[in-house]
């Protein structure tokens, strides 16, 4: 499996980040954006299927993503995978590798991605200088505590078909969030993904894809799930949809 590694290079300039102009992030201030302009070292690009954190490294660099699908996950020793979230632009990841001394976790794109690479060992410099932007980090954190716990529920107590519906809506409601559709409501997953994920086997995971899709509420495409009716996903699973509030990111 390749590996992303860091070009170095300053390929988008944090005043012209396209994530800023999105409604669903916080504006930064004038003194936020220039200490995170200095903040970043370089970007950094993975094609599909590059693993860009491994369980068990040190990493000397945390992650913004800039663009792109990816998912963080374990594995047993024998090979058996669990997905344990999914990261999206905005999203921080190698947090836990900064503050831990290691990841404990892996973390794969799904799709061609690119991230914004910042140095683990200036970040005392942020929690020094700017409060606020300490208290994004610890929101964010806070953030995927509150996501992680909500697939325990649906892990522990939904039904498959009901755990299969509330992933896709998940997705797909961060996803348009995020502008990641471009007029195709395609989540670049497969079977196998969704299965890691709900903890099904790949038969089981099949047969429920297929209930969802005789309610025409998703079909399955060659590169992804096409999500047809977002609400009616909502409704299957009992989920209630994602919070409307601005959001940080780093």
């Amino acid at each position: 499996m390749p590996t992303a590694k860091p070009t170095h290079s300053f390929k988008t300039p944090c005043e012209q980040c396209p994530l800023r102009p999105l409604p669903h992030f916080r504006e930064f201030s004038r003194d936020e954006l220039e200490f995170v302009s200095k903040f970043k070292r370089g970007e950094l690009a993975a094609d599909a299927g590059a693993t860009i954190l491994v369980e068990g490294a040190h990493s000397a660099h945390l992650f913004t993503v800039l663009s792109g699908w990816g998912f963080r996950y374990k594995m047993l020793e024998d090979g058996r995978r669990q997905i344990l979230n999914y990261v999206m632009p905005g999203d921080l990841i190698g947090l836990q590798g900064t503050i831990m001394g290691e990841m404990q976790h892996s973390v794969e794109a799904l799709s061609p991605v690119s991230l914004c690479i910042f140095e683990r060992d200036k970040l005392m410099s942020l929690y020094i200088r700017h409060a606020s932007l300490a208290f994004d980090i610890t929101w964010i954190a806070a953030q995927e505590e509150r996501i992680l716990d909500e697939h325990l529920l649906s892990i522990g107590r939904r039904t498959a078909l009901e755990r299969a519906a509330y992933l896709i809506a998940f997705l797909f409601e961060r996803g348009k969030k995020l502008n990641l559709f471009n007029g195709r409501n395609l989540i670049p997953i497969t079977q196998q993904h969704i299965a890691d994920t709900l903890g099904l086997s790949i038969v089981h995971t099949n047969k429920t894809l297929k209930k969802l899709a005789a309610r025409d509420l998703i079909r399955w495409q060659e590169r992804g799930c096409e999500v047809l009716d977002g609400e009616g996903l909502k409704q299957m699973a009992g989920w209630e949809g994602l919070r409307e509030e601005k959001r940080p990111f780093v």
